[in-house]
């Protein structure tokens, strides 16, 4: 069977890994682009055998890069949610794991000159209509991968990498909380519905009869909860804007306890019917936004300080992840926090049975 190579660098980006393309290297059209991404991962398969996806939903993303079309920014990047075991890819969300990488390939790839010992990158996201900068350790002329920080989900440590929004609220569903309320009860559960970067319902865990500090194992094997989530997260989509989601992966769903290691909350988020051992980026951002918001279902719950610029810490299954957020006359106007990201190798990557024409092209 004839493959065709393609350009592929993949990385390490926050918690999450992903393949990283060129768009000018993957088809214009939509359905064989999307048939050359479930081909480059093994997807549909539990296994991902036949491809670099590593049978996760963290390690099944793909970032497509492209300059910018834009005058405030670099480059473009859609992010594209391959889905392991059905033949689909999600473009409905955006990751701000992957993100991390971004920056670093697009100078890696020449799409943006090194800039001095950090390298601004302005990113606009796709997926959601909004401008990040990512601020790349560059102090010798090229990407520095490794350093001193950690961040927890991630084994050893690397160098760290800034990473500043510019007005995510509302970026999927048109308003920071969507259904226009602090609360809504769906089968008699209140939840917080909220966007911040990511769509996400948090409901306090007591109120669905466990503690919230199960492991994501304990929770996955509990089927009665995750039928009570499902039918809570398919009312609560169409009151966010979001439509039908049965075949989305978006909203998220985020369990929520008091803090038990003296941070913000405490959380376990389905993604959005495993629960992840970790949380993503946009995901933490939305969960510590919600304890800003009066009435939310954190109240009584959340440790929170006071001030224009508050960090908060939001605690996962494996560690915790640290969201600074900024206030102006009381309402969100940003936020910022530090990933890290690692180069794991720059080649081609082979997919069968599909052709097309364009550059780099050669069929082995």
């Amino acid at each position: 069977m004839r493959q065709t190579r393609i350009p592929c660098l993949q990385m390490r980006g926050g918690t999450s890994k992903g393949a990283y393309f060129l768009a000018s290297d993957l088809p214009e059209d939509a359905a064989l682009r999307d048939a050359v991404l479930l081909a480059v991962m093994g997807s549909p398969d539990p296994r991902q055998i036949d491809g670099i996806g590593g049978a996760d939903s963290l390690t099944s993303k793909v970032a497509i890069i492209r300059p910018s079309r834009r005058n405030d920014a670099d480059v473009d990047y859609l992010f594209a949610q391959v889905v392991v075991a059905e033949p689909r890819v999600d473009y409905g969300q955006n990751c701000g794991n992957i993100l991390a990488g971004v920056g670093p390939f697009a100078i890696e790839r020449g799409l943006v000159p090194v800039g001095g010992d950090k390298t601004p990158v302005r990113i606009f996201m796709e997926n959601t209509g909004q401008i990040a900068v990512a601020y790349v350790p560059t102090p010798d002329g090229t990407v520095r991968y490794d350093g001193d920080t950690r961040i927890d989900g991630v084994p050893g440590c690397a160098a760290p990498l800034v990473i500043e929004f510019e007005d995510v609220a509302g970026a999927s569903c048109g308003a920071l909380l969507p259904t226009g309320n602090a609360t809504d009860t769906f089968d008699g559960v209140e939840v917080t519905c909220i966007d911040n970067g990511m769509p996400v319902v948090l409901l306090r865990a007591e109120d669905l009869g466990i503690t919230g500090y199960e492991t994501p194992e304990a929770l996955n094997a509990n089927a009665e909860l995750k039928t009570r989530l499902e039918s809570i997260r398919l009312q609560a989509g169409p009151r966010m804007n979001l439509g039908d989601v049965a075949a989305r992966t978006v909203p998220k769903m985020c369990l929520i306890a008091p803090p038990r290691e003296g941070s913000a909350l405490s959380t376990r988020t389905f993604i959005p019917h495993r629960c992840h051992a970790s949380i993503g980026v946009f995901g933490a951002v939305s969960a510590a936004s919600a304890c800003l918001v009066e009435g939310s279902v954190t109240a009584g719950l959340a440790q929170v300080g006071t001030g224009d610029v508050q960090r908060l810490s939001v605690e996962h299954p494996t560690g915790e992840f640290t969201v600074e957020l900024r206030l102006q006359a009381g309402q969100l106007a940003g936020c910022g926090l530090i990933r890290t990201a690692r180069l794991l190798f720059d080649g081609f990557v082979y997919v069968p049975g599909v052709v097309w024409s364009g550059p780099e092209r050669a069929g082995r």
